[in-house]
């Protein structure tokens, strides 16, 4: 349960129609309530293959995510990866530390596509991009943050690389994609807006994952 002034809706789809693939969602929410951890995971591989371990990995980081600061999760979460010595144990992910209250975010990821921050104000989107090698390759890695803060109707998306990413579309043009649906999303509203997303821009051979967080003005409170 979030206050009523913020709306997370998010959307996961699985190759091939599969019942899990590999890629998550994590989410915990400070003790006092003021705070929250939303964070996107793409393990490697696809479809049960990567399922198999992305549930063990989403139980962990579940409890990381609940346990350290929002500087340590990427910095323990790489320690977790490298620990379990999988043949094929990588593993990309952005987290978002995000402060309830005043709106104000650290944003950090490892090896992950960016967010897409959407600016009620201007009409315009940006991208929120940063350093960070992917989890379980590199002893000591560490992680660039990157800080904004959400102003009132302002959005920010977060997805793995299948829903930007096809055979025929390189990334770049798949994240211009994505924000262009994005800002249509301040006409039309932000309903099931995860789902709508993911369902007009993933393809059916990739897992894929897509969080929205909005900040709700007081017309959109309910």
């Amino acid at each position: 349960d979030l206050p009523d002034e913020w709306h997370v809706d998010s959307a996961t789809h699985s190759a091939g129609g599969t019942s899990f693939g590999g890629d998550f969602l994590v989410a915990s929410r400070a003790p006092d309530g003021s705070t929250i951890e939303l964070i996107v995971v793409d393990v490697s591989g696809k479809g049960i293959e990567a399922g198999t371990r992305s549930l063990l990995l989403s139980g962990a980081f579940g409890g990381l995510a609940s346990a350290v600061s929002p500087e340590r999760f990427l910095v323990d979460a790489n320690e977790y990866l490298l620990r379990q010595e999988w043949e094929e144990g990588f593993a990309t992910a952005i987290h978002l530390h995000l402060d309830l209250v005043t709106g104000d975010f650290e944003l950090r990821k490892a090896g992950h596509p960016p967010a897409i921050w959407l600016h009620a104000g201007s009409g315009r989107w940006s991208i929120l991009d940063s350093d960070g090698p992917v989890l379980g390759l590199i002893e000591k890695a560490t992680f660039e943050v990157v800080r904004g803060r959400l102003l009132p109707d302002d959005a920010l998306l977060m997805y793995t690389d299948g829903v930007v990413e096809t055979v025929s579309r390189d990334i770049g043009s798949g994240i211009d994609k994505l924000a262009g649906r994005g800002q249509l999303l301040f006409r039309t509203g932000y309903d099931r807006a995860a789902q709508k997303l993911i369902a007009d821009l993933a393809t059916s051979n990739d897992d894929a994952a897509l969080l929205m967080v909005h900040r709700r003005t007081t017309l959109h409170r309910r």
